[in-house]
């Protein structure tokens, strides 16, 4: 039984039909009226689902009053925008703050280069 599920969910993959699940997402902790999200939300949101690093680690947004309990954040966030990467609900690292697109690309990229196993491209 065992090997038929496991072929089948295989074969739904191969074409497919169900995705396979991600290991890390990037959580964004924003504050409603923070500029610099709405800065963010401009430079980089649009943009973000469509790059390797959106393939890497998927944008989940959440709200600084608001932290879900799924998350066990290495300590809570103070500053927004924060953003988090998180493998299996466990903080992984962070970005505090948001100052330009150049910059966050590259934070970025280093953090997830720092997690190769978490953050594969599908």
């Amino acid at each position: 039984m065992r090997i038929l599920a496991a072929s089948l969910v295989s074969f739904f993959m191969t074409f497919g039909l169900i995705a396979p699940p991600m290991a890390a997402e990037l959580i964004m902790v924003e504050r409603h009226g923070c500029h610099w999200c709405e800065q963010w939300n401009a430079e980089i949101g649009p943009a973000y689902p469509k790059t390797t690093e959106g393939a890497r680690a998927p944008l989940r947004r959440v709200q600084i009053g608001a932290l879900p309990g799924d998350i066990s954040f290495a300590s809570r966030p103070v500053f927004t925008p924060t953003f988090v990467l998180v493998e299996h609900g466990e903080e992984l690292g962070r970005i505090e703050g948001y100052a330009g697109d150049e910059f966050f690309w590259f934070l970025l990229t280093q953090l997830l280069d720092a997690h190769p196993d978490a953050t594969k491209a599908p």
